[in-house]
């Protein structure tokens, strides 16, 4: 597929995938900030992102309290999706593991990522049995069997475009760079790229060369996982744009901080008896309000309060 700076020259772009090849075009690399709900999709948008992201391992370990190792499926995925969909109109990559299974079960994968309102998505070259991207142990198809999946992938999204004009990116996400080394990684990258794949994600990157040596060797945006505690180093933005990244992805930061401050408030609130200690670090109820709209729902459930008593005034 050939790039140009506005984005993949192929498509015919819906307002999903339209809006985030205007972000791809408006910010290299491009942030795309983890969101684990609806309400942090509003504080995502709120402070000037443009592109979101739905985590597997977000939603297993926010919405089910379950470790990221395949336990949750398409449609617990799909769901959080729409959630999130519901309420922003940023464009949202989502994380769909290895594609939920093979062959016409990817195509499903596909269309249901489609209609749930996902602009993008990322499948991995890990066995379905699959680990964190920055587990030991992971386990990877070969190359052939990933260029199976990609395949599938792309022909639901082509059948997609020609039956209803919508359509979303495929990133394919290898995980070879960390058993199988850095050529290994580059050729498998290469032959997902011409399988169809319309980017790629380079996981578990140890640094900044890794990141250019893979920018180098292909034709498709790079997108690298700025994931805290892995083996990848924090790399800055300005540096993952030197190296040609073209997407930078912060997957579970705002879970990890709201975690944190969840877990200290239980423990002052069981400790002291009370919030008091505390209430300077809370959002307060007007910061939540402004957020919501709150006070726009408020005006609108009076006006439908009014009409239905003056109807029965009238009566």
């Amino acid at each position: 597929m050939t790039w140009t700076c506005g984005g993949p020259t192929r498509f015919l772009r819906g307002n999903e995938l339209n809006r985030f090849l205007e972000a791809l075009e408006a910010e290299r690399p491009l942030q795309i900030v983890g969101t684990i709900n609806a309400y942090t999709a509003l504080q995502a948008r709120d402070v000037g992102f443009r592109c979101l992201y739905v985590s597997g391992a977000g939603v297993a370990n926010a919405a089910f309290g379950l470790p990221d190792l395949a336990m949750t499926s398409l449609t617990e995925v799909a769901t959080e999706v729409r959630r999130i969909v519901a309420v922003s109109d940023l464009p949202v990559l989502v994380d769909v593991d290895t594609g939920f299974g093979d062959g016409l079960g990817i195509g499903r994968t596909v269309d249901e990522m489609i209609h749930a309102g996902a602009a993008a998505i990322h499948i991995e070259d890990q066995v379905a049995e699959k680990r964190c991207g920055h587990r030991l142990g992971k386990a990877l198809v070969d190359t052939a069997e990933m260029v199976d999946r990609l395949r599938s992938a792309t022909t639901a999204v082509e059948a997609a475009r020609q039956h209803t004009g919508r359509e979303l990116l495929i990133i394919a996400r290898t995980d070879a760079l960390a058993d199988e080394g850095l050529d290994a990684a580059v050729a498998r990258s290469q032959a997902y790229e011409a399988a169809g794949a319309d980017a790629i994600f380079f996981e578990a990157a140890t640094s900044l060369d890794d990141y250019a040596a893979a920018v180098t060797s292909l034709g498709v945006p790079v997108l690298a996982n700025m994931t805290e505690f892995g083996v990848s180093p924090l790399l800055s933005r300005d540096q993952l744009a030197e190296a040609g990244v073209a997407m930078v992805l912060y997957p579970l930061t705002a879970f990890r901080a709201m975690s944190a401050a969840a877990t200290s408030t239980y423990a002052t609130i069981r400790a002291e008896g009370t919030q008091a200690s505390i209430v300077g670090r809370l959002q307060t109820r007007a910061d939540l309000y402004r957020l919501l709209g709150y006070e726009e729902y408020e005006r609108r459930m009076d006006q439908i309060i009014a009409r239905d008593e003056a109807r029965e005034a009238d009566e």
